[in-house]
């Protein structure tokens, strides 16, 4: 993006700026929260840095106010400096009462080399449970062991590489997990001894304080880990942590919602027609007709329309809460097919890509698709990042005690995409209106709603589809959970990580500020919500389905991504045969995920398309071979037949002819 090249400049100033005596900064921003010197401030299990291990219990507290009974409690002594001056503030992330539930486990091992190790690679999650995996995700509760795979930092120096141990489906939410690592080898195949400190601690003679306490916390998960029938022979290693409950991730959100629809009871929310353009076949052969306007939404934001940098403004009660008359002027951009001339269209909203803007469905692969589908698509702007936020999704890498602000305009944007479709249902919504009416005041509105969305669309379509009350179907193209995971993999976080390397220019920090604002980012994109789409809906809220389309290779959203949420969904099959035999180079492709039994199928399903990309690396790094496909999809007829019969019936159809779903790259 060529807005970010000036942005890249001034954060190289800013930076310079910010410099100052990191013990002033650090106390000033110790008494800002409230830190004190009880704080578990480092653990001392790890000391490449400060918040190694990551997640990690040994930065909460015990709170019986929350549905976990621990609130995570960052110091901001722990936290990472921006340009080695200035921590982040800890406040936002200090609501949680647990870690994100798809989380990677990050500590430093030197030496370590996983192949010798025999860890689970990315290619074989199944050996992750073998009875002994070098390491080891065991829930505290239930003994479960949990599928991982494990890879070593590819972005940073030997010196600085982390390891980095990732969930192959989500962590459940509101269970405490333990982590073992144990038999480690290095290159020459020889053991790795745990530190000084950690034999300490399992023998009981440690040295100070803080030392003691983490030696108690460690022996404690020693003899969980021993009850579970888990062998700790051969430690490295050891600690626990707990996962965000349910409540924590999506009651913003939640409350949002309910609030605002019980102020509206059962009316429309208010709408304004600003502009309509009708269309000769010469000026567009495939639609009629596009209005744009706005929407009326109540704003839980602080500041007057919710403008870009604004958060969320709570109440009394610790929930979102609207300021008095604020409300959301959420555009709208609704194109109409000429086949909608003859017969009402069906209704789909759809969610635009990566610091797009609603204007993405003016493209001619969606105009085209929704002539030939008889599909009536409207689009509002994923407010929080869309082109209008990214100059302050730049400068939240410079500053990460902000970046609660991205996922807080997200969740408005929930909202805001919620009303839109009431909008779009109502019968005084825009079926009244004579700008989606024929001439002969016949509207051009007919059939369920649904949703469609791609990319970023599809990566907020996850939370968007798990609180939607109006709709029950949604086809998520080329979608993934989470950020952290995602980031490192894409070609698109190029130009943002020159800005995060200036603020945190050490590799291993920035794991840790990835893993970081993940926690936040949980509460505005899927990876918060993906465990309550297809199951276990969320209070008040219809079981959803689901199509997801992925495409193989894809350069800006990981494969891996997509499979991890297909699983976290848990009723998502996948379509086979996914791909021709030897294209995916794992040891069991798709594993841990069902078949679908047969077609039509009245559910869940991940289809795999295949545009003759190379399989992407192995490492955590883009994809760049070859063609990207990740827009091919959508200049597929195939692909698009397909997802416009599961938004009109629920079902999928396999327009595939038995055989691997593949199709030309379409760049």
């Amino acid at each position: 993006m060529k807005l970010l090249r000036p942005l890249v400049t001034a954060a190289a100033l800013i930076a310079a700026a910010l410099v100052a005596p990191p013990a002033a900064q650090a106390v000033q921003a110790s008494a800002a929260a409230g830190a004190s010197a009880a704080d578990h401030v480092c653990d001392p299990a790890d000391t490449a840095a400060c918040m190694l291990p990551f997640p990690n219990n040994w930065f909460t507290v015990a709170d019986s106010g929350t549905a976990t009974g621990r609130r995570v409690n960052l110091s901001p002594l722990a936290t990472p400096r921006a340009v080695g001056a200035v921590p982040i503030d800890p406040k936002e992330w200090n609501r949680s009462d647990g870690f994100s539930p798809g989380s990677a486990m990050l500590t430093r091992v030197p030496g370590l080399d996983l192949a010798k190790t025999g860890a689970a690679p990315i290619t074989d999650m199944a050996r992750s449970l073998a009875p002994d995996a070098p390491i080891a995700l065991v829930d505290a509760a239930t003994g479960e062991r949990w599928p991982y795979f494990a890879e070593l930092d590819a972005n940073a120096s030997e010196s600085r590489r982390l390891l980095l141990v990732r969930p192959a489906r989500n962590f459940r939410e509101g269970h405490r997990y333990l982590v073992l690592l144990r038999n480690l080898k290095d290159a020459s195949g020889n053991a790795i001894k745990p530190t000084d400190a950690v034999q300490r601690m399992l023998s009981g003679k440690t040295i100070g304080g803080t030392e003691k306490a983490r030696g108690d916390a460690l022996r404690r998960t020693v003899s969980e880990l021993n009850g579970h029938h888990v062998s700790t022979d051969g430690l490295y290693l050891a600690w626990d942590f707990t996962v965000a409950s349910t409540r924590s991730l999506t009651e913003r959100a939640i409350h949002m919602r309910d609030d605002a629809f019980g102020k509206l009871g059962g009316k429309a929310p208010t709408f304004k027609v600003d502009k309509v353009t009708d269309f000769t076949t010469d000026q567009d052969p495939y639609l009629a007709r596009r209005v744009e306007g706005t929407v009326d939404v109540p704003s839980y934001l602080d500041l007057p329309g919710g403008p870009a940098g604004s958060s969320l403004h709570y109440g009394k009660n610790g929930l979102p809460e609207q300021l008095p008359g604020n409300v959301q002027k959420a555009n709208f951009r609704c194109n109409v097919p000429r086949s909608a001339l003859n017969e009402p269209a069906q209704p789909v909203m759809y969610g635009h890509g990566l610091l797009g803007s609603a204007s993405e469905i003016d493209s001619e692969k969606l105009r085209k698709a929704s002539q030939d589908h008889n599909i009536l698509i409207c689009a509002t702007d994923w407010i929080g990042m869309a082109t209008g936020d990214v100059p302050n999704v730049a400068s939240v890498l410079l500053n990460i005690s902000r970046f609660n602000t991205v996922p807080d305009r997200q969740q408005q944007s929930y909202l805001d995409f919620q009303f839109l479709g009431r909008d779009l249902i109502h019968p005084q919504g825009f079926a009244s209106s004579t700008a989606f009416q024929t001439p002969a005041g016949k509207s051009f509105i007919g059939g369920g709603l649904a949703y469609a969305g791609a990319s970023q669309g599809g990566i907020q379509g996850v939370a968007l589809t798990a609180l939607a009350k109006d709709f029950t179907r949604s086809a998520l193209i080329v979608p993934g959970i989470n950020y952290s995971t995602m980031l490192n993999r894409s070609v698109d976080f190029s130009e943002y990580e020159q800005i995060l390397n200036i603020s945190y220019p050490d590799k291993m920090e920035q794991q840790l500020v990835l893993n970081l604002i993940q926690m936040l980012w949980d509460r505005g994109e899927g990876d918060g919500y993906a465990a309550h789409v297809t199951r276990d809906p969320l209070p008040g809220t219809p079981a959803h389905k689901v199509l997801v389309h992925e495409a193989f290779g894809d350069h800006q959203v990981a494969n891996i991504a997509t499979e991890v949420m297909a699983r976290t969904m848990g009723d998502v099959r996948v379509r086979q045969p996914a791909m021709a035999p030897g294209r995916k180079p794992d040891v069991t492709p798709f594993w841990d995920l069902s078949a679908v039994p047969g077609y039509p199928y009245d559910g869940s399903s991940l289809v795999i398309w295949d545009a003759g990309t190379p399989a992407p690396p192995l490492t955590n790094t883009p994809n760049t071979a070859g063609d990207d496909p990740h827009g091919s999809t959508r200049g597929s007829a195939e692909a698009m037949s397909q997802l416009a019969e599961f938004l009109r019936t629920g079902q999928l159809i396999d327009t595939c002819a038995g055989a691997p779903c593949t199709i030309p790259p379409q760049g």
